[in-house]
């Protein structure tokens, strides 16, 4: 596998950071994950977009401009022998002594690499997920896609020794996210999603599910979702770009609905499906 590291790309077996990379010892960075259908990025705009707002967030020079990040995604996924990807792209604070202020005069640390992207299988799309629920207790800067993800891997993990494929979390009584997907609801034929806010990471594909919705006349709300709603649902999906849409038929050991796909999340997937076909091909 080839990767990218600040300004050279070689493989991944020679690529080495410093014990003192702000990243490693703090957690001090950002970090974006672009799907690539063919070896072409979806909605990079975008992507590029949420990269620009977590660097923001943390109050970090953006080390590229959108062009010179459209040249290096480019070069990195034509280095690869396989077509479909995740991208991966980490920018840190860069290296400096030990100490919580921002370092004077450092670089930041710029590492990008590209794994198989593994979508979810028609077998698992027909049968759906189960998930779990659990209390949010990460910080309350959740739009940043910060690199320090401990409280998400601690909340993804409780669903792993469940055997379940998500953690919804629910904080003061009302739905925020999962642990690495966003969440959507299903009731009385109504598609319902939380809102945009400092609690949730704004999802490339949560705003793709919302585009389709309008324009194929589903009946849809932005608003805040009770957890009461979320156990009531007759559907819920998890959206992520690797999970694109997936519907989740079983919550905390309860069916959802009937406890099988619901006919609104195989609409959504087609939908989904059509137009990132029709993305690709431009």
């Amino acid at each position: 596998m080839t990767v990218y590291l600040n300004g050279e790309f070689l493989p991944l077996a020679e690529a080495r950071i410093p014990v003192l990379d702000r990243g490693f010892i703090f957690g001090d960075g950002v970090y974006e994950v672009i799907p690539v259908y063919s070896k072409k990025p979806f909605r990079l705009n975008e992507h590029l977009k949420r990269l620009q707002a977590s660097l923001d967030g943390i109050r970090l020079v953006n080390p590229h401009g959108a062009e010179s990040w459209r040249t290096l995604i480019g070069k990195l996924i034509a280095a690869q022998g396989f077509d479909d990807q995740s991208l991966y792209v980490q920018v840190t604070r860069g290296v400096a002594p030990r100490d919580h202020a921002f370092p004077k005069g450092v670089g930041p640390t710029v590492f990008m690499m590209a794994n198989p992207l593994v979508t979810p299988p028609q077998a698992l799309k027909a049968t759906g997920v189960c998930a779990i629920t659990a209390s949010d207790n990460r910080w309350l800067r959740c739009d940043i896609k910060a690199v320090s993800l401990l409280p998400n891997v601690l909340l993804r993990q409780r669903a792993v020794d469940a055997d379940c494929a998500e953690t919804i979390l629910l904080r003061d009584g009302f739905l925020t996210e999962g642990a690495a997907s966003n969440i959507f609801v299903m009731k009385n034929g109504v598609l319902l999603a939380p809102p945009k806010s400092n609690l949730m990471l704004p999802g490339i594909t949560y705003d793709v599910v919302l585009e389709l919705a309008v324009m194929h006349g589903i009946p849809h709300e932005v608003r805040a979702i009770s957890e009461a709603e979320v156990r009531s649902a007759d559907e819920l999906w998890m959206t992520s770009s690797t999970r694109e849409v997936l519907a989740i038929t079983q919550l905390d050991g309860q069916p959802v609905g009937d406890g099988q796909p619901g006919p609104e999340a195989q609409r959504m997937d087609a939908f989904y499906q059509q137009y990132k076909n029709q993305v690709m091909r431009k």
